[in-house]
């Protein structure tokens, strides 16, 4: 790349979710209920969980805090999700756990929430019902 080339940030993303090195968290805009998307890096837990964590500013964390239903995308593998926000020793493990991963994060991330974003089960059918 020459410079003064413009990397496509979007494009980025795409990629860094393709190849299973960063999710693509959906959540529901607090203010315009319109569906956002961000990349972010993530944790995978044993539990089939995800930790991910935020600096104080993003907007992502602010709709999880607001509605924690979300969906993800991390390679092929896409869930709908429940944020449980993380305190004390979690929040600290999910950023210790991120750091180790990443490298050196940006010098907010952990001035926000972390999360843990849990698999939701499968929606069931009413009785009676055609799906």
């Amino acid at each position: 790349m020459a410079a003064g080339d413009a990397v496509d940030e979007d494009a980025v993303g795409d990629e860094m979710v393709s190849w299973g090195r960063a999710a693509r968290v959906e959540t529901r805009g607090r203010r315009s209920g319109r569906i956002r998307s961000a990349v972010v890096g993530f944790v995978d837990e044993p539990d089939g969980s995800v930790l991910v964590a935020a600096d104080e500013y993003a907007n992502w964390a602010r709709n999880l805090l607001a509605d924690p239903a979300c969906r993800v995308t991390i390679g092929e593998r896409s869930f709908d999700a429940r944020a449980e926000e993380l305190a004390g020793e979690e929040q600290a493990r999910a950023v210790r756990e991120l750091v180790l991963r990443y490298g050196t994060p940006s010098e907010r991330l952990g001035d926000g929430p972390a999360f843990r974003l849990r698999p939701a089960p499968p929606a069931v059918p009413l009785a009676g019902s055609r799906r």
